[in-house]
């Protein structure tokens, strides 16, 4: 199988997913930076239409929307499988990883970590502690039905990594360190314990948003 392209830059968690899901992997691929300022230009409205990143190439296939991405790498590169056989638990994988997009990243991570750390890390912002304020209890509800359906597993979807896990760690990762992550995940051991199951791999250790900028200077 020849190697794989990631239209992405450094800091995206859709991005990192993408990335960590590959290094699981271990396929070959080439990360290609999409500069800030021209998602919404060509090359790259071309490759997403909506203007936003990642996008996979593969052998001139390419592939916007990160659910999508990932279950096409598992199904390209079979091993090590990262969606379970049992039907029940392939459908709680899906139902996490469906919270990641419309309840995780909608209205908690978009809003938090954007004015915690994409604004000011990017944009020279100020945190706006109102606007962050206002979307606590969001964050609340979403990390304790988290840690609710992660229950005593290790992962996501049981005793194995899958999607679900390599998509929510980029999101919550960001929450590590900030003033709202033992407000949100204080009373919620097990969530702590997974994000550092997640952190100690060697493909999160290979995607952070460090990593993946020295990563971009060379590209």
């Amino acid at each position: 199988m020849s190697g794989f392209i990631v239209h992405s830059i450094p800091g995206s968690p859709y991005g990192r997913s993408v990335l960590a899901t590959l290094e699981e992997k271990g396929a070959t691929y080439r990360l290609s930076p999409v500069a800030p300022g021209t998602f919404q230009s060509e090359p790259h409205i071309s490759r997403h239409p909506f203007g936003k990143v990642p996008v996979l190439e593969h052998d001139g296939f390419m592939l916007f929307e990160t659910q999508a991405i990932l279950r096409y790498i598992d199904r390209v590169l079979p091993v090590p499988a990262l969606t379970p056989v049992d039907p029940r638990a392939a459908a709680l994988m899906d139902q996490a990883m469906n919270i990641n997009d419309w309840y995780l990243f909608q209205g908690v991570s978009n809003v938090i970590t954007f004015q915690r750390v994409v604004g000011p890390r990017v944009m020279g912002l100020t945190p706006d502690e109102d606007v962050i304020a206002a979307a606590m209890p969001r964050a609340h509800k979403v990390f304790d039905i988290l840690a609710g359906l992660l229950g005593d597993q290790p992962y996501f979807a049981g005793d194995s990594l899958s999607l679900a896990d390599l998509l929510l760690a980029p999101d919550i990762d960001f929450f590590n360190g900030l003033p709202e992550w033992d407000p949100l995940t204080g009373h919620t051991p097990n969530l702590r314990a997974w994000l550092d199951r997640m952190n100690a791999r060697a493909s999160f250790r290979a995607t952070t948003w460090d990593a993946v900028a020295q990563i971009a200077r060379a590209a």
